[in-house]
């Protein structure tokens, strides 16, 4: 059977009456922010107490879109005798949004927790060059990191949680062990000193 003419275009305005119908459910951006998930990758933050200088993440950028600059700095010995130490110090620290793929490799390899992913997404600019952030707006956007959510109840105890614990136990029962070593010398010591309490209370027999 052969379809009647005209079919097709009365379908057609069939779905776009029913859908004009609808009340729409377009999000009034910027005056209504969309609800992101949590693991949204929207930029990179920077917690720069946290970063060492190692140029882990630098190396392991497959974009070669971070930056870092730093200098040694000399730390006094705090005891007579000893070596002065050198640690890094963070001068530069710019990410280039521009060359970013958002693969996280970055994120994963830093051995500190020196960076983290944010859901904030509100920096576009007008010119390329000014989506190269330096660690002060890296900085900004740590505050906007979500919390780490809870862990599964099921799952397995972390090692580091494991080990944090028998390392406290330990400690605890080399401390229990000179307390009980004294309270058990202390009542021997007592009764050692008993008799001769006794014998200097004792008058001397006469001769």
């Amino acid at each position: 059977m052969s379809p009647i003419p005209g079919s097709g275009l009365a379908k057609g305005l069939a779905v776009t009456l029913k859908t004009m119908s609808r009340r729409s459910i377009t999000r009034q951006y910027p005056e209504a922010l969309p609800e992101l998930p949590p693991r949204s990758r929207g930029v990179i933050a920077l917690f720069e107490e946290n970063c060492t200088v190692c140029m882990l993440c630098a190396r392991e950028c497959p974009d070669w879109c971070i930056y870092i600059d730093s200098h040694k700095e000399v730390v006094p010995a705090k005891e007579p005798g000893a070596r002065d130490r050198t640690r890094n110090v963070l001068d530069r620290f710019a990410i280039d949004f521009s060359l970013c793929m958002y693969c996280g490799i970055c994120v994963e390899v830093c051995p500190f927790d020196a960076l983290f992913w944010s859901p904030e997404f509100e920096y576009a600019e007008f010119d390329i060059r000014d989506l190269t952030h330096e660690k002060e707006r890296l900085r900004e956007w740590m505050w906007t990191v979500p919390p780490p959510p809870p862990l599964d109840p099921r799952a397995e105890e972390p090692k580091e949680l494991a080990t944090a614990r028998k390392a406290a136990a330990r400690a605890s029962a080399a401390r229990e062990v000179p307390e009980a070593a004294g309270e058990a010398a202390a009542p021997s010591a007592r009764r050692a000193g008993a008799p001769e309490a006794h014998r200097a209370g004792r008058p001397e027999p006469c001769r």
